[in-house]
């Protein structure tokens, strides 16, 4: 699964890299967004070929959801399973959309720990996860635009911390990814597989990841392994 990522550059650059307008304002550089938060969205005008950044909520709701505690099960949607899940088949016909990002993080099991690890792809560079959104009217009559990050089978990189990772799109499929009047599940399911392992690169970083309230650059930054047991037992 994938359920903390990176985002740590300015919302000119993510505009520049993914050719993107937006309304939103600038934000910080994010080390260590989680679900529930707002975070940024690209998607394709359904009528023009433009792409339009905007803000959503990480936890899928279904337009047709009783009431938002589906949120806390729906961050990711397994590829494999996607086009026949009520809250996600729809949308993956016509509802994708891509998650800019820098990094994200999984742990792995040590003994009665765990041990938090940075992935990154291009040593750094940005790249766009594979997702999904719906918009949501809640009980006041407001709409709540909301999304998910597909997942998909390890890579020999991820496969050492975890026995799934987010999908990482290759750029140079983000224009049929994106296109709404795209709505054969055949053509893109292709897209859903694992990152290339040559591209990728992983390392521990401090257990301040563990912790929501941390979101500042000590969040992903390497550290010995040693270092991480040291701090478990102060």
């Amino acid at each position: 699964m994938c359920g903390r990522y990176r985002l740590s550059r300015r919302k000119q650059l993510v505009e520049e890299y993914f050719d993107c307008g937006s309304e939103e304002p600038d934000w910080t550089p994010r080390y260590n967004i989680a679900p529930t938060q707002p975070v940024p969205v690209i998607r394709q005008h359904p009528k023009d070929p433009i792409r339009v950044l905007s803000l959503m909520r990480w936890g899928l709701i279904p337009s047709w959801a009783k009431d938002a505690s589906i949120a806390a099960s729906t961050i990711n949607a397994r590829s494999e399973t996607a086009a026949t899940k009520p809250a996600f088949r729809d949308a993956l016909k016509s509802r994708r959309c891509l998650l800019p990002a820098d990094g994200f993080y999984e742990w792995k099991r040590d003994g009665k720990t765990k041990r938090p690890f940075c992935f990154e792809v291009n040593e750094g560079q940005l790249f766009a996860f594979a997702g999904l959104w719906d918009r949501w009217k809640d009980p006041s009559g407001g709409w709540i635009k909301t999304c998910s990050i597909l997942t998909t089978t390890p890579n020999a990189v991820t496969a050492v911390i975890h026995d799934r990772m987010p999908v990482i799109l290759d750029r140079d499929t983000y224009d049929l990814w994106l296109d709404p009047g795209m709505t054969k599940v055949e053509d893109v399911s292709d897209m859903l597989k694992p990152c290339d392992a040559e591209l990728m690169r992983c390392f521990p970083v401090s257990t301040r990841i563990n912790h929501v309230a941390n979101d500042d650059e000590e969040c992903s930054r390497p550290v010995e392994v040693a270092e991480i047991q040291n701090r478990l037992f102060q």
